[in-house]
């Protein structure tokens, strides 16, 4: 995978803020702290999941376009198809 330092880097910093949460429940912190605490995890794993389907479309998707058959590469597309859904649904 591609931009794994900075990949890393942004899930350490969300595990930092659901570690913070946890301690902020256990002070029985306001939930608005906790709340606003929890969108701005929430904002970091969206941002990691945009950069690894970055990576994934830029380089696994490419390659295979480049260098398999019709069959692999309408998998690479149903893969796509399938996590876009997903993401709809929810």
């Amino acid at each position: 995978m591609h931009d794994d330092k900075q990949i890393k880097i942004l899930l350490k910093t969300a595990r930092g803020q659901i570690d913070g949460m946890l301690k902020m429940i256990d002070e029985n912190r306001d939930c608005i702290d906790v709340s606003t605490q929890l969108m701005a995890t929430q904002s970091i794993l969206k941002k990691i999941n945009l950069l690894i389907l970055s990576n994934h479309l830029n380089h696994c998707i490419r390659e295979t376009f480049e260098n398999e058959n019709d069959f692999q590469k309408q998998n690479k597309i149903d893969e796509i198809i399938v996590i876009l859904n997903s993401k709809q649904t929810k």
